[in-house]
């Protein structure tokens, strides 16, 4: 138990992957740590545990990948086809998803570093394994992967924060749960001094020479996501922790730091309509759904309201919760019929899965509350306007459709073959895009845009990276990396007053 006023090296505020990765690069540099979690320790792991693991890194020969799966098989080398995934595709792909709004300093030190990252978080015992569900396949006795995955933690997100965690209490790390930082301390020079603590036993002060703030976003605080993201998204089902309540972003605010980023975006999903209100820490991923691209999605009128095919399900599902969002009850439903329906994930199998089965599209549309002469009329334009071609779901494969509005682009099958599905869902936000400024050292900016030396930030509270989307598998990775140098950062300026 800390008593009040104790004197350590660096404080990290938060617990998820971006923390205990901050945590572990302080220790290993000589710093003696102690990390704050608000959360009771059930619900450890902040947004990270809630996540599928999955990991996005830039490399340039299919040996990189071995070096983090070290113990593939001959056999399992020889079935995987792996094209290298670049620096450059990884900026691509980052620029063209945030429409070109993402900081190029940012990104560019989140890709350089990503691989690198992921071989220090394997010291530190996470494990890896080859990407599985819809983001990789098998076809021709040949593994293939999709829209620049190739990797994820063994047991996903809870994996990853248990793999992280252990180590950090092997180490030496503090781990204090239900400890909310309230506000940062400042010393009679005006200078940051350390961090105000509410505790199960009360108000204490941390004192200490760097501060790490890697608390997450605003995704759990309603009024903050009314005020910044639009009306009606106080009502929008949270996918991961309520716990995340901007507390570090408010805390920043007070010294003035620099708010920067997509303060109106967030990485919102498509969510099973009868989701709880947070997120389930037990069973973080049975209510998600993201077939969409196989299918076609429509509003409570029947009409189809955005391409679902536009790209893969990686590059796409962050954003397509925000269309969720404007639909009337906030409600749209997922429709497929008996040529695919046996490709969804295993999340579409829940017993948690809002379902409907009919033999009719006009049963079907009854009983989802659907339109009905609305739907059927989409339902037929749509498979009139499905072009010849063959479908494809490893690929791009340009089975679109003519003449009708949304288009869609890829994977485009008439919806003609009863029994049909459908599946009502709403959005789930997964996090906020705005934070707070960084450089690319993790050292926090102030307004006038000066160093704030001894603080820091990394995870959801760097602003600059992600606008509008982002692709599945940067954000842990943004935090491990942001972390890994926010901590070294930390242990070096409190060691001698220079990060």
């Amino acid at each position: 138990m800390l008593s009040e006023n104790r004197r350590v090296d660096v404080v990290v505020v938060g617990c998820g992957n971006a923390a205990l990765c901050a945590a572990l690069s302080a220790r290993e540099n000589g710093a003696n740590v102690v990390v704050l979690e608000k959360s009771p320790e059930a619900w450890r792991g902040g947004n990270s545990a809630f996540s599928g693991g999955n990991l996005r890194f830039a490399f340039n020969d299919v040996k990189d990948i071995y070096e983090l799966v070290p113990d593939l098989s001959d056999s399992e080398k020889a079935g995987m086809e792996v094209i290298p995934y670049t620096h450059e595709n990884f900026f691509d792909d980052l620029a063209r998803l945030t429409e070109f709004q993402t900081d190029g300093e940012l990104a560019s030190t989140l890709i350089e570093n990503s691989f690198s990252t992921l071989k220090w978080m394997r010291t530190k015992g996470v494990r890896m394994i080859l990407t599985k569900g819809q983001s990789a396949s098998s076809k021709g006795g040949k593994r293939r992967f999709k829209g620049g995955l190739f990797l994820e933690v063994v047991g996903g997100g809870r994996g990853l924060v248990d793999y992280l965690l252990d180590r950090a209490i092997d180490e030496g790390v503090e781990i204090r749960y239900a400890s909310k930082a309230t506000r940062l301390l400042r010393d009679t020079n005006g200078a940051i001094s350390g961090v105000e603590v509410h505790g199960e036993d009360g108000p204490y002060e941390i004192h200490a020479p760097s501060v790490v703030l890697a608390s997450g976003g605003f995704e759990a605080n309603p009024e903050m996501r009314c005020r910044y993201l639009g009306p009606g998204w106080d009502l929008a089902k949270v996918r991961g922790t309520p716990y995340n309540t901007g507390d570090g972003l408010g805390m920043a605010m007070e010294i003035g730091v620099q708010p920067y980023g997509h303060w109106s975006g967030c990485s919102a999903v498509s969510w099973d309509l009868n989701a709880p209100p947070h997120g389930n820490i037990s069973a973080p991923e049975p209510y998600q759904r993201n077939g969409y691209p196989i299918g076609i999605v429509v509003n409570a009128m029947g009409n189809r309201f955005f391409d679902e095919g536009s790209d893969f399900q990686n590059y796409t599902n962050s954003k397509y919760g925000k269309q969720i969002m404007a639909q009337s009850m906030r409600t749209a439903f997922q429709i497929f019929d008996r040529k695919t329906i046996d490709l969804l994930g295993d999340a579409y199998r829940s017993r948690k899965a809002t379902m409907v089965e009919a033999n009719t599209l006009e049963e079907l549309a009854k009983n989802l509350e659907i339109d009905v002469e609305g739907f059927v009329d989409t339902v037929q334009s749509f498979n009139a306007a499905v072009l010849p071609g063959e479908f494809n779901t490893d690929i791009k494969d340009g089975k679109a459709t003519q003449g009708i509005h949304p288009p869609k682009s890829n994977w485009a099958l008439p919806i003609d073959e009863p029994p049909y599905w459908g599946f009502s869902v709403t959005s789930g936000i997964t996090f906020t895009f705005g934070g707070v400024r960084v450089n690319t050292k993790g050292q926090v900016l102030n307004t006038e845009n000066n160093i704030i030396p001894i603080l820091f930030a990394t995870g959801e509270l760097v602003g600059g990276i992600f606008f509008f989307d982002y692709p599945n598998g940067a954000g842990l990775v943004s935090g491990a990396v942001y972390g890994r140098l926010s901590g070294l950062g930390a242990a070096k300026y409190a060691s001698n007053g220079a990060s």
